[in-house]
C-alpha cells in the first residue's frame, strides 16, 4: 500500500512527539501488511483523561488504515509500579482491584478506539507461568548501569533517594510484553521513552524485528503549566459530565487552544494554521474558538445535543452569571429549627454539602473569597469573607452556595 506525502505527514507528524525510527516505520507502512500496534496500560488507576486520548486517537487513525491494536492489561506490572518520573512508587493492588480498574479503563478506552479492531490480552497469560529462574534470566539481559540512564532513575540516584529493585523490573516486564505479542509498533508518552526502547532492544536480542516506538506529546493540563494529571487536579476526564467537561475546556489558557485542536480534534492542518495566525492578530478571537473547541471535545465523549446544552449552560451560568437548572439540594436542619436561631457555621455546611473536602478547606475557601451565597428569592449575591453562622447572612431560608463557576448547592430545611 502506498501513502502520499500528505497522508504520511498526518500519520507521522500530527500529534506525535517522536518516532524511533520514523524511516523504519514508514517502510513498514509501505509494505502493506497489517501492523501489530501495542499499547499497555497500568490498571493502578481506572480513569482516562484527555492526556491519554492523544495516543488513543493515533491508534484509531491507524486502525482505520487496517492495522490491529493489541491492548495489554498490565495486571502484573500494576503490582510493581512505574514512577515515570515521580519520586514514589505506586502501591501494590489486589487481583480484584486490578479487574475493577481494568473494566473501568476499557469502558473509557473504547470511547475512542475501535473495539472490533482491538485484541485485549492480560500479562498474566505469560507471567503467570514465570518461575524465579525465568525472572533471573530476564534480568541478565541488562545491566544496572544501563537502567540508570533513565532520567528519573538517574536523578533519584544522584540525589541519594531510594530506587526499589522492583522498579528496575518494570521496564523488563514491559519489554517482555513486546516479545510475547511480537509488537511492530509500541505507543507511549514521552515519559515512557526508555521503557519502549528496552522493548525494542529485547526483541532484537531474541531474533525478532525490533519494534518502532511512537512517542506521544504530553498534554498540558488546565493549569497551563504541568502535564495533565489526576494527582495535580488539572485534568479533564472522559467521564466528566458534559457541563463540567465543557467548562473545564473553557478554563484553558488561550495558548493551549491550538495544541488541543491539533491533538484532540480532526480539524484540518490548513485550518489549524489559519487559526494560529488569527489568534496572533485578533485579541477578540479566543472566546469563539474556545467555545468551538469545548463543543467539539464534549460532543466526542457525549453527543452533539449534550455539547450544545453544555454550551447554553456555560453562557447562562458563567458568562451571564445565571443559575443552572440542576442545582442539587442539601438538607440543612438548622434552617427549620426554631431552637437554633443562628444556625451552624458556614464552614461545616460547605464541607457537609460537598463543596469542600474538609472543614479546613472550607475555611480556607472562605478566606480566599472562593464561596458566594446567593439569595434564591432576590438574586442578591454576597461573597463570603468570614466563617459566620448561617442566619447571619440575612437571606432567611432561600440560600444557594456557589464555589467557582461550576459547583452549586441549594440549602433546604427538613
Amino acid at each position: 500500500m502506498t501513502y502520499d506525502a500528505a497522508e504520511l505527514d498526518r500519520i507521522t507528524k500530527r500529534g506525535v512527539a517522536e518516532i524511533i525510527s520514523e524511516e523504519e516505520f514508514v517502510r513498514l507502512l509501505q509494505e502493506g501488511r497489517p501492523l501489530r500496534l501495542k499499547m499497555g496500560f497500568d490498571p493502578s488507576r481506572p480513569d482516562i483523561h484527555l492526556g491519554h486520548v492523544v495516543g488513543l486517537r493515533k491508534l484509531r487513525q491507524l486502525q482505520q488504515l487496517g492495522h490491529q491494536v493489541i491492548l495489554i492489561v498490565g495486571d502484573w506490572t500494576a503490582q510493581i509500579g512505574d514512577p515515570s518520573g515521580q519520586s514514589v512508587t505506586r502501591p501494590m493492588l489486589t487481583h480484584q482491584e486490578v479487574i475493577d480498574n481494568a473494566e473501568s479503563y476499557l469502558r473509557q478506552f473504547f470511547k475512542v478506539v475501535d473495539r472490533d479492531l482491538t485484541q485485549v490480552v492480560w500479562q498474566s497469560e505469560w507471567f503467570g507461568k514465570f518461575t524465579l529462574a525465568d525472572v533471573i534470566q530476564l534480568t541478565s539481559k541488562f545491566t544496572v548501569a544501563q537502567f540508570l540512564q533513565r532520567d528519573d532513575f538517574a536523578k533519584r540516584f544522584a540525589e541519594h533517594r531510594p530506587i526499589a529493585i522492583t522498579e528496575l523490573l518494570y521496564p523488563l516486564l514491559q519489554a517482555y510484553d513486546s516479545v510475547q505479542i511480537e509488537s511492530d509498533v509500541e505507543f507511549g508518552g514521552t515519559d515512557q521513552r526508555f521503557n519502549l526502547l528496552v522493548g525494542r532492544e529485547m526483541q532484537g536480542m531474541v531474533g525478532q524485528k525490533p519494534q518502532q516506538c511512537f512517542l506521544m506529546p504530553m498534554l498540558v493540563g488546565t493549569d497551563g503549566v504541568q502535564k495533565m494529571s489526576k494527582s495535580l487536579d488539572n485534568y479533564i476526564a472522559l467521564e466528566d459530565p458534559p457541563n463540567d467537561m465543557y467548562a473545564k475546556v473553557m478554563s484553558l489558557p488561550d495558548e493551549l487552544i491550538c495544541p488541543y485542536f491539533e491533538y484532540l480534534t480532526d480539524m484540518p492542518d490548513e485550518e489549524l494554521a489559519a487559526i494560529s495566525r488569527d489568534l496572533a492578530s485578533d485579541p477578540g478571537g479566543p472566546m469563539g474558538l474556545k467555545k468551538r473547541l469545548a463543543n467539539d471535545i464534549t460532543a466526542q465523549f457525549h453527543d452533539g445535543h449534550a455539547a450544545d446544552a453544555a454550551q447554553d449552560n456555560f453562557e447562562r451560568v458563567v458568562q451571564g452569571r445565571g443559575l443552572p437548572d440542576d442545582i442539587p439540594d442539601f438538607v440543612e436542619p438548622s434552617l427549620a429549627r426554631s431552637d437554633d436561631a443562628e444556625g451552624r457555621r458556614l464552614s461545616n455546611i460547605i464541607f457537609e454539602s460537598g463543596l469542600a473536602s474538609s472543614t479546613t478547606e472550607a475555611k480556607r475557601l472562605i478566606r480566599q473569597g472562593a464561596i458566594e451565597a446567593i439569595n434564591d428569592s432576590t438574586g442578591e449575591t454576597r461573597k463570603l469573607d468570614r466563617d459566620d453562622r448561617i442566619a447571619q447572612l440575612g437571606f432567611e431560608q432561600r440560600i444557594i452556595l456557589k464555589r467557582g463557576n461550576r459547583r452549586f448547592v441549594r440549602l433546604v430545611g427538613q
